[in-house]
């Protein structure tokens, strides 16, 4: 994706929210579109430069997300002179290629990543993974078990848009995968966020970000507070929902499934006060987290956070509560 052959006239961002996924990137994505000098797509996860990691059901599945560079500049062409351009894609964190494709078209580009500690990060990406129907198994030890076969091509779910989502280890290998972007971008470009730090206090936070883009930061900023995750209580059941959304909202990508349940559906069960209460149906709360399993995540992945530790310069150990993991 070379920057040579496009418009003069065409807008390149400025940054690029690059990840993680369940670590506050939507929020930081919402409040920062609440910011007079800043600029980003309505469609959040473009994904454009990671599309290894595009579903693989194509277009049809993402509507809204250009897959030429004219077509992706095009998104911005609507930024004013004076704001900042920049998108959200959580992926481009965990592609290989993602730093060095961003670097060839935007080389000035300012980078922002988020982390989250790892234990408590599956988990939410688990239970993500299954609100997305990528994921079939519904208990996280025996979907971390599943990843070796999946990364042979087997036991991917039929309804999984992007298997490699399913990784689950591979997502917190954190070094590197902020050393691809630190061999392309000087330090000073790239600013790496932690979740927790985020979720005690937005506004610092922000106002961090704000300082990064050269931007006002004196602007007042209102917190966001994304939707609590839901656990699947019937499988089954959320993917007809689901079937039933897409068709009413994108009929290109409905699949005759989602246009069956319409059809079928009388109107007045289609309102969105039964729409609500068939929510609280098909979900339920998340499960407390299966504390052994926590401790066993945490031993496992204790030398990636003293890595990372090192590698920020920064006590990762403490914030996370590694110190008392043998």
């Amino acid at each position: 994706m070379p920057a040579r052959g496009r418009s003069r006239e065409q807008r390149v961002p400025d940054f690029f929210i690059v990840g993680h996924e369940k670590s506050g990137t939507s929020a930081l994505d919402l409040m920062l579109k609440r910011h007079p000098q800043i600029f980003m797509p309505e469609v959040k996860e473009q994904k454009f430069f990671a599309p290894e990691l595009r579903s693989r059901f194509g277009m049809r599945a993402t509507p809204g997300r250009p897959t030429t560079l004219e077509g992706y500049l095009a998104l911005f062409a609507s930024a004013r002179p004076d704001q900042r351009a920049g998108e959200a894609s959580p992926q481009y964190l965990r592609s290989h290629d993602a730093a060095k494709r961003i670097a060839a078209v935007q080389p000035a580009a300012r980078i922002i990543a988020i982390l989250r500690e790892p234990a408590s990060f599956l988990r939410s990406l688990h239970l993500q993974n299954i609100s997305n129907n990528y994921e079939s198994e519904r208990d996280l030890r025996k979907a971390l078990a599943l990843e070796q076969e999946r990364r042979e091509g087997r036991r991917i779910p039929r309804r999984c848009a992007s298997p490699a989502a399913l990784m689950y280890s591979e997502h917190v290998r954190y070094v590197e995968q902020l050393s691809r972007f630190h061999a392309v971008f000087a330090p000073e470009q790239v600013l790496t966020l932690i979740y927790e730090e985020f979720r005690a206090d937005n506004d610092a936070t922000v106002r961090r970000v704000l300082r990064f883009l050269d931007v006002d930061e004196s602007v007042p900023i209102e917190t966001v507070e994304t939707k609590p995750l839901k656990a699947v209580r019937f499988m089954q059941l959320k993917y007809l929902s689901d079937a039933a959304r897409v068709a009413r909202r994108n009929p290109a990508a409905a699949s005759s499934i989602g246009r069956a349940v319409n059809a079928l559906t009388p109107a007045a069960l289609r309102r969105d006060a039964v729409r609500r209460t068939w929510r609280r149906v098909v979900n339920t709360e998340p499960a407390p987290p299966d504390q052994e399993l926590m401790l066993e995540l945490r031993r496992r992945f204790k030398p990636q956070v003293l890595e990372l530790s090192e590698y920020l310069g920064r006590d990762l150990v403490t914030l996370w509560g590694y110190e008392h993991i043998d």
